[in-house]
């Protein structure tokens, strides 16, 4: 016998997640009753200058109260979105800059046990100068760090953001050597 589930209802439809009480049958024939969360699903971007920094995010997160460094991100504006154009999106919105040289280098689950969040991370190269197009309620400074910099920082707990730490340590193990 496989898991099973059985019904999904809806407990909280909110702005960016959706949570639900799933209730599956387990192999034994027990009925759990689990936490899901629902998500569009989301692209970052790791930019590359021209000297071969790293272009970071800092900003305030309210869930940990406490500013942060982070790659570029943000969700999907729907479904339907390819996580191409998200990415190229959202470089423009957070950093100013654009690219017409995106590619691919890892995609992430954020977390399997209860959410179904995706993030496909790119690399930007060729970066052309724009402008930040910033939300009300965002306060995002760049900075440029080189990629030894930034391991130094995840080492030493300065950076903890998962998405941020798998994209770094992505980008040094297919660029870095």
């Amino acid at each position: 016998m496989e898991f099973e589930r059985l019904k999904r209802e809806l407990v909280y439809k909110g702005a960016i997640i959706d949570m639900y009480k799933d209730y599956v049958r387990t192999p034994s024939g027990h009925v759990a009753e689990w936490d899901f969360i629902g998500h569009k699903g989301a692209a970052a971007v790791v930019p590359v200058t021209e000297d071969g920094k790293l272009l970071m995010v800092r900003q305030y997160r309210n869930a940990i109260d406490r500013y942060t460094i982070e790659i570029p991100a943000g969700g999907r504006d729907s479904l339907e979105e390819e996580t191409l154009a998200c990415a190229s999106r959202e470089l423009e919105e957070e950093t100013g800059f654009r690219s017409d040289n995106l590619e691919l280098l890892i995609q992430l689950k954020t977390a399997v046990a209860y959410c179904n969040e995706f993030i496909d991370v790119y690399v930007a190269r060729d970066l052309i100068p724009s402008r930040q197009h910033l939300d009300e309620d965002e306060f995002i400074n760049v900075q440029a760090y080189s990629l030894e910099e930034l391991c130094g920082k995840i080492y030493a707990g300065e950076i903890q953001d998962a998405k941020t730490v798998a994209a770094v340590m992505a980008y040094y193990g297919k660029y870095g050597k």
